[in-house]
């Protein structure tokens, strides 16, 4: 079967990055009988912005609506503005959320080979933050109450229909996933406010009613303040975790210290009818154009996409090219193939062609 990807290279490194993500996607789509992946590149970011105004084309929005799932490069530029003073490619994100109903934001935390995080010695971390990534207090953007040059105030939303929805992905999730490092039980982390906030507190109550449906989970909270403590001193103990907008934002970045850093952050805005999938990180025009960049979240973010269409479309080949690629990544890293940032030669380009070259040989070997 055909699956539509529609791909927007994005700004600064971002066209590096996906470059190589959308190599080592179709060498593992070549060595998959039956599969075929058509990237359908797109105007849309930062700089479409800066020189025509809008953040896309019409086309673009429409082109993301009807495919199969959207594949997406860093975005923005500190210097490249809206009229308010934010940046342009978060107006970009956050309308793509909202037009395509895309409520869980999904960020896999992961040690790989040859990365070290904040601890090196510690070396079992592996979960998922879960995001609700419509409400909480993104809910504002773009609006909120001002009077200009004085007072401006931004409200956190939470619905029951908001958080019933990301709670249930947050626990379907657990159950696909071998359980908390520490000792493999399956587990749901709720981390919120709910001791100062009413909107938090409905968001803990609307949380331990999906949890009941759930018996096969253990379900458990944590205030978010004492939490950024524990996540740094024991990530064994997570599983799944799932949070307000906001506080998954800030919890996703901190996260990624655990494992090397935002270059090896992976992450994907999921709704019931459609996926974005994406690395975490920003567009580091600092070093755009030197293929210097990290492209493993983008890979990493586009196994994602493959795992995703495979459970929609209930397609056998996807998983198998998906699996291709995750264990191609380990492998390659596995080698000390490595680019600069982990303490390797490899530029961003080199990189991917490793990657690629380990997912033909891993299908020559299944033969």
């Amino acid at each position: 079967m055909k699956y539509e990807i529609a791909t927007l290279r994005g700004d600064g490194i971002g066209p590096e990055i996906v470059d190589e993500g959308v190599k080592v996607l179709r060498a593992a789509a070549a060595a998959v009988p039956g599969l075929d992946l058509e990237f359908n590149q797109l105007a849309g970011g930062a700089n479409h912005y800066a020189e025509h105004g809008e953040l896309a084309p019409e086309s673009t929005w429409k082109t993301m609506e009807s495919a199969h799932a959207i594949l997406l490069g860093s975005m923005g530029h500190p210097d490249i503005r809206m009229p308010d003073g934010t940046e342009a490619q978060g107006h970009f994100i956050v309308n793509a959320r909202k037009k395509l109903g895309l409520y869980a934001g999904v960020r896999p935390i992961k040690l790989y080979p040859g990365a070290r995080g904040v601890d090196p010695e510690q070396t079992q971390v592996d979960l998922v933050l879960v995001r609700e990534s419509t409400e909480g207090l993104f809910a504002s953007f773009g609006g909120g109450a001002e009077i200009p040059g004085e007072v401006y105030a931004d409200t956190m939303i939470v619905t029951r229909k908001g958080t019933e929805r990301v709670a249930r992905h947050a626990f379907d999730l657990a159950r696909t996933r071998p359980g908390r490092p520490l000792d493999g039980e399956r587990r749901v982390t709720c981390v919120d406010k709910a001791n100062i906030f009413r909107s938090l507190a409905f968001f803990r109550e609307v949380y331990d009613g999906v949890a009941a449906e759930y018996p096969d989970i253990t379900a458990d909270h944590a205030l978010v303040d004492s939490f950024a403590m524990l996540l740094v001193q024991h990530p064994e103990r997570y599983d799944v975790l799932v949070t307000e907008n906001m506080f998954g934002d800030i919890l996703s970045d901190l996260a990624a210290a655990l494992v090397g850093g935002l270059g090896l952050a992976p992450s994907g805005d999921i709704g019931d009818d459609h996926a974005m999938f994406q690395p975490a990180h920003g567009s580091a025009p600092d070093i755009a154009g030197r293929d210097l960049a990290n492209p493993v979240a983008t890979i990493v973010s586009g196994r994602m996409m493959l795992d995703w269409l495979a459970r929609r479309h209930r397609d056998d080949s996807l998983h198998a090219a998906a699996d291709l690629v995750e264990r191609a990544v380990v492998r390659t890293m596995e080698s000390g193939a490595l680019t600069a940032d982990l303490g390797g030669d490899l530029s961003c380009s080199r990189f991917g062609d490793e990657v690629a070259a380990t997912v033909r040989r891993l299908a020559a070997a299944a033969g």
